[in-house]
Parts: C-alpha cells; structure tokens; sequence
C-alpha cells in the first residue's frame, strides 16, 4: 500500500455507498451492446464476405458534452483506443467540402485509401474516376447539397444548397426551429459515390432550461445544443466509436460558434453489427473497465460567435489519461491483420492520475505525440 493511501471501515463503507449510487460510466452502454450483439446478434451475410452478428434499432445512446462548471467532454471511448488526430482530420475534411482523399493522404491519415483505390472505384463502377476521387460523399452534401457533381477538384461555390451554413445560421437567430438539419444521404447521388453515407443524417435541438445563464453581450439566454445522429449502418467494433467522436466535436464545433452550450450527443442505430473476425477481439474489450472520458479545449484563436469554416488541428486539445490499449481486429474486406491486445495494464494509482496527458494535434506528422489513440477504418462499410 502506498504510504499516502489511508486505510480505513469509514472510508470503504463510503466507497461502496458511492459506486452504489453513481450512475454507470456512459461507456457501458456502448459495451453492454457489443455483448447483446456476441450473444444474441443474428447471423448474417455482407457485401464483405465476412459474415456479421447484427441486431435491428437497438436504443439510442447519450452521451454528455459538458460538466456544470463548463468543462467540455469528448466521448472517446476508453476500452480500446481511437485514432482521434484522423476523428478530426476526417470531421474538418468533411466541413471544407472536399471530396479528394489525397488531401487526407497528405496528412498521414489513410481511412479512406481503400475506398479510394483504382481497383475499389473500377470495382462499383466508376471508372471514368480518377483515383482518390470518391464523388460527392458527405462533405459535398454538407456543403453543396443538389448541386451537379464534376470531380474533387470542381469549384462548388455558391452550389447546391449549403446545409452546414443553414444549421449554423438557425442555431443563431431561431433557434426554436424544428428544421435544424443536415443530410447526407442523397438518393439522386448514391451511384457517384464510392460509398454511400452511413452516418447519414443529424438533427440539433436547442434547449432553454430555466438555468440556463445569460450572455454578456445582450443579455440574453444561452442556449444548451443537443445532437441527434442517426446511423443506418453501425461497425460497433471500428466504426462507431469514430462517429461517436466526430459527432461530439461537430457538436462542440458548432456550439462554439453559435455560442450555446453542449449538450448531449445521442446516437440512434440502425442495422447494429460486429464482424465475425472482431469477435475475439470485442470479447476482451468488454472485459475492460471504462475511464474517465478525456476532456476537450478549443484553442484561443477560436472565439465563441466564430464561423465554421477555417478551424485547423491545432484548434483542439484533448487531455486525459495515457490510454494504451490497442485496438486489434481485421479489415473486413482489405482482410488486413491487426495486431492482437497486449497484456491489461495496471490500475492507476492516484499518484499516475495526478499526471494528465495533453494531446495537441497538429498537421506535421513528426509532431505528433506518441501516444495518440490508433484507429483503422474499414476499406468497405455495410
């Protein structure tokens, strides 16, 4: 026992009366899901190949955004390890419109090379594509809803219908209206796409409860944003706990800029599956005891009331514990071998939780921090 630590009747009869009466870490939702979907999940074939364990329109998670004294929270999960410099490499690319995976290349994230290949575009017919060009996938629906696809280098200004600038500008001026929206699934344009939306549609509520503080401003009420993310087609083993995370930081994204508060994120699932060769690999996960999730500071140069165009890396700093784990599992259609768990790692002390590790994410790949949660995104989504 560490000579700080005290032992005591007292203070183990208050520990057990706490962990009796706190509430389960918001993670166990998520873990609770991967063992129904091991258990009870029905057998079913993919455009994969591999085979799935899935169940229909599980119950919405919610996850929480924000403490009382202010504190932002990201909903990174803990019992494997995420690749959050691509989270947000991803969500910015999503924002500027851009449709070219070279552009992710070039920052060392590599999530969408397998969708983006000449064999995979000549593969759903799109051969007059060059590579890397995967049509108007979410961003360009973000962006330039309705608007005629070229390629990824056309300019799109002032095209289409831009759903990003039309939330923002609600969540603003009215933000009572039942119609703050944005969609990416497009049926006119699904065949263009090298893959079709799975994360495809997110409404956002605005509350107003009676504490709600006053800005300095105006005077008036600051609202509390709050994310609805609809999702048709949920990888629980990769795929999910990446739009957890994209999600939540578009949520922070967007109230920032529109100077509320964050609320909650609360994702509701459709077609819920765990590939057959991830089982393994889940089945150890759910043995692991959630942390604490990290919390989020947006950079000073983003003032609240910014817009949401021209956010960069640099703009977000996440902190939290050093989370070690591996995630293992295979791409289910790239049939790519991860690498297996290493052994659980200690519990910490409370000497080792003193100490919290800052992750500053930057472009520059020979800046970035060693211990940046890893993450592989499947080549082919259900």
């Amino acid at each position: 026992m560490a000579p700080s630590a005290v032992s005591t009747d007292a203070a183990v009869n208050t520990s057990d009366t706490q962990s009796k009466t706190e509430a389960p870490h918001e993670e166990q939702q998520y873990l609770a899901l991967i063992r129904l979907l091991l258990t009870t999940g029905e057998h079913r074939p993919d455009r994969t190949g591999t085979g799935t364990k899935s169940l229909p329109f599980p119950p919405p998670h919610k996850y929480t955004l924000s403490r009382p004294d202010g504190t932002l929270i990201l909903p990174l999960l803990t019992t494997k390890r995420v690749f959050l410099r691509a989270v947000i490499a991803e969500l910015l690319w999503f924002i500027t419109g851009d449709t070219n995976a070279a552009t992710l290349q070039n920052q060392n994230v590599h999530i969408w090379d397998g969708n983006a290949s000449r064999q995979y575009l000549d593969s759903v017919g799109l051969h007059h594509r060059e590579e890397g060009d995967l049509g108007p996938v979410y961003g360009f629906q973000w962006r330039h809803f309705g608007a005629p696809y070229t390629d990824c280098h056309a300019d799109y200004t002032g095209k289409g219908i831009d759903q990003l600038a039309e939330v923002l500008r609600k969540l603003r001026h009215t933000p009572y209206d039942r119609r703050i929206i944005v969609s990416a699934w497009n049926p006119a344009d699904l065949s263009l796409m090298a893959l079709p939306p799975c994360h495809m549609f997110a409404q956002f509520y605005v509350a107003f409860p009676p504490a709600s503080p006053t800005r300095d401003s105006d005077g008036s009420k600051k609202g509390t944003l709050h994310t609805l993310l609809y999702q048709r087609s949920c990888d629980m083993g990769l795929g999910v706990p990446f739009n957890i995370a994209s999600y939540a930081l578009l949520t922070h994204m967007l109230a920032h800029c529109a100077d509320l508060i964050p609320g909650t994120l609360t994702h509701t699932m459709g077609d819920a599956h765990v590939y057959l060769d991830h089982e393994e690999a889940l089945r150890v996960q759910v043995e692991r005891e959630p942390r604490e999730f990290p919390t989020l500071e947006i950079g000073s140069g983003r003032e609240a009331g910014c817009e949401i165009d021209g956010w960069v890396v640099e703009d977000f700093v996440v902190r939290g514990e050093d989370l070690e784990w591996q995630c293992p599992g295979e791409l289910s259609s790239a049939r790519r071998a991860w690498k297996r768990y290493p052994p659980r790692p200690p519990v910490p002390t409370a000497q080792s939780m003193k100490s919290q590790s800052i992750v500053c994410l930057v472009h520059d790949p020979s800046k970035l921090v060693s211990n940046i949660p890893t993450r592989c995104r499947k080549t082919k989504y259900a």
